[in-house]
């Protein structure tokens, strides 16, 4: 029931941000893929029943999937726990190339540990960044890969709600694992791949909901409902969402003045480098701009419901 509440108020996050302010424009937005690709020990052992391992089957799937996304949707590629690679991303977030693309995935070695909670912050932040600069535009996923559960479980138990409420869409594969992994409980999708053909079948199936997805799913009424709506008042909320919505993994928004940062967990082993928390706001934001939120908020609840209506008839 919590996970499931959760889901709902991300989405309505990721709505409203998208709601708030509509340029006059055609403004132009991408879907955006971040891949977590669990590089650890255990994806070096076989498939079961076949001569091919994990890293192996993971590489070819994402390999073949990724040659057909189009190129609306950017994407990007981060390891852990990688033998003899030190940088976290193998392919930035951005558009894609496929000659650097199929290099990057070809990299990484199987190496140690699996710090998945810390990589889960990595992916999740740098989406939410990106979200900040589409204006809310655009669909924002974060696709994890792994055989196993996680060294820093108690990051993956703090981050990935929070994740969740930011609107992200979260993709758990599960290669070869004897049971479901924890996230299973907790992401939008989770998928068993215990063989290569079911693994690019799921990942597959995961770039297949981010092309049907790709639209602006809100349809135009919804833009009406608020369009009488001052720009003076809907920069404002945008601004309020935008700091509400967008802050990084694990941190709070509108943070007192004269209050100390969180401290950010330490990861080992491994030189991570975790975002610092963001810069103190000026003091708590003020009444009325919360209350212009919750307005526009029930506006977007109120044009979703009328549209659910109205398909029902």
């Amino acid at each position: 029931m919590k996970t499931q509440s959760l889901k709902i108020t991300g989405l309505l996050v990721s709505l409203t941000l998208g709601l708030v302010v509509r340029p006059a424009h055609s403004q132009e937005h991408h879907d955006n893929v971040v891949i977590v690709l669990d590089a650890s020990g255990s994806m070096r052992e076989r498939m079961t029943g076949t001569d091919t391992s994990k890293m192996e089957a993971a590489k070819a799937a994402l390999k073949e999937v990724l040659r057909r996304v189009p190129e609306s949707t950017h994407i990007g590629l981060l390891q852990f726990s990688s033998k003899d690679i030190r940088e976290n991303w193998l392919y930035p977030l951005g558009p894609r190339n496929e000659e650097e693309l199929l290099k990057a995935i070809e990299r990484p070695q199987p190496g140690e540990g699996t710090p998945l909670g810390a990589y889960i912050k990595i992916g999740a932040d740098r989406l939410l960044e990106e979200r900040a600069a589409q204006f809310g535009y655009g669909t924002y996923r974060l696709l994890i890969v792994t055989d196993g559960e996680a060294s820093d479980r108690k990051l993956v138990d703090r981050y990935t709600p929070d994740v969740v409420s930011r609107g992200l869409i979260v993709d758990v594969i599960g290669v070869d694992m004897k049971q479901d992994h924890t996230l299973a409980k907790q992401a939008h999708s989770y998928r068993r791949a215990n063989d290569p053909e079911s693994l690019k079948t799921a990942v597959a199936a995961v770039f297949a909901e981010v092309a049907k997805s790709g639209t602006d799913s809100v349809g135009e009424d919804a833009f009406e409902t608020i369009a009488g709506l001052p720009n003076e008042i809907a920069a404002v909320a945008l601004q309020t969402l935008s700091t509400s919505g967008n802050h990084l993994i694990g941190s709070r928004p509108f943070a007192e003045v004269g209050s100390k940062p969180e401290a950010q967990p330490a990861v080992a082993k491994r030189n991570i480098p975790v975002p610092s928390s963001p810069p103190l706001s000026q003091g708590k934001p003020r009444n009325w701009t919360t209350i212009i939120v919750i307005v526009i908020g029930g506006l977007v609840a109120l044009s979703i419901l009328k549209g659910i209506f109205r398909g029902g008839r």
